[in-house]
């Protein structure tokens, strides 16, 4: 998929941010500085701290598109309980020529509520069966696996939650399959074995701003490779001068 092809190649910021709290939201301010993120690749990552405002962008990024702020289709308008920002109201996606033809929001948090809604619309048929009947796991798997048909944009909030290693590379695959059937990922997350996916883009938030990294000058992947190497070692410092606060 060439980048005029991209379904979202940019958000922006029309105003300031409509709930004050967003100002202390480190990607949200950062982002009201800039003239507007630009997206470049199929497959881009929001990655970073807890606190940064990874989920906020996206979840706003999904609301401004139309998806419901729980998660599902654009068609979806169940609510368990209100408790997005308003942030959608003052953001602009930059829209490609295309429209694509399917689409999904999916939040770890919010998946449970995601499977009910399914089943109370009967549309087990569209998911390969119940999701509730599975693991949770294997019911995010069935879902990307049985749901995203591609030609969608499908945007993700840490998938990683649901998923063991092997559940997290199996993603990698359907990522791929649905990348070569014209479709766009946006995915915010922790897991270094996610950021891996060929070609993708890696968008680092943090207090110094918004910046485009690659995954080996990711805190996530140089702390993952430090504690794989020497598991013993670490945990001996790190619980060592945890004692020492304590003391």
């Amino acid at each position: 998929m060439a980048f005029s092809e991209l379904y979202i190649s940019g958000v922006r910021l029309t105003g300031p941010p409509p709930e004050p709290y967003l100002r202390q939201v480190a990607a949200i301010r950062w982002l009201e500085r800039l003239e507007g993120l630009t997206l470049s690749r199929p497959v881009t990552f929001l990655v970073g701290e807890n606190g940064m405002g990874k989920s906020t962008l996206l979840e706003a990024i999904a609301v401004a598109w139309g998806f419901n702020p729980e998660g599902g289709t654009v068609n979806f308008n169940f609510s368990t309980r209100d408790s997005h920002s308003r942030l959608w109201e003052r953001l602009r996606l930059i829209r490609g020529v295309r429209r694509p033809r399917d689409g999904f929001f999916l939040r770890a948090e919010s998946f449970y509520n995601v499977a009910t809604q399914v089943d109370e619309l009967s549309y087990e048929q569209y998911y390969g069966g119940s999701l509730h009947e599975r693991s949770h796991g294997e019911s995010f798997l069935a879902l990307v696996q049985n749901r995203f048909s591609g030609r969608g944009l499908y945007l993700l909030d840490e998938p990683e939650a649901a998923l063991s290693p092997r559940g997290q590379l199996a993603l990698l695959c359907c990522i791929h399959d649905l990348v070569g059937l014209d479709s766009q990922f946006i995915i915010a997350t922790h897991s270094p074995l996610l950021m891996a996916f060929p070609g993708a883009e890696l968008l680092q938030l943090d207090e110094e701003g918004i910046s485009r990294v690659e995954l080996r000058e990711t805190s996530h992947y140089q702390l993952t490779r430090r504690f794989l190497e020497a598991p013993e070692k670490m945990l001996a410092q790190l619980l060592a001068a945890n004692e020492q606060d304590d003391d």
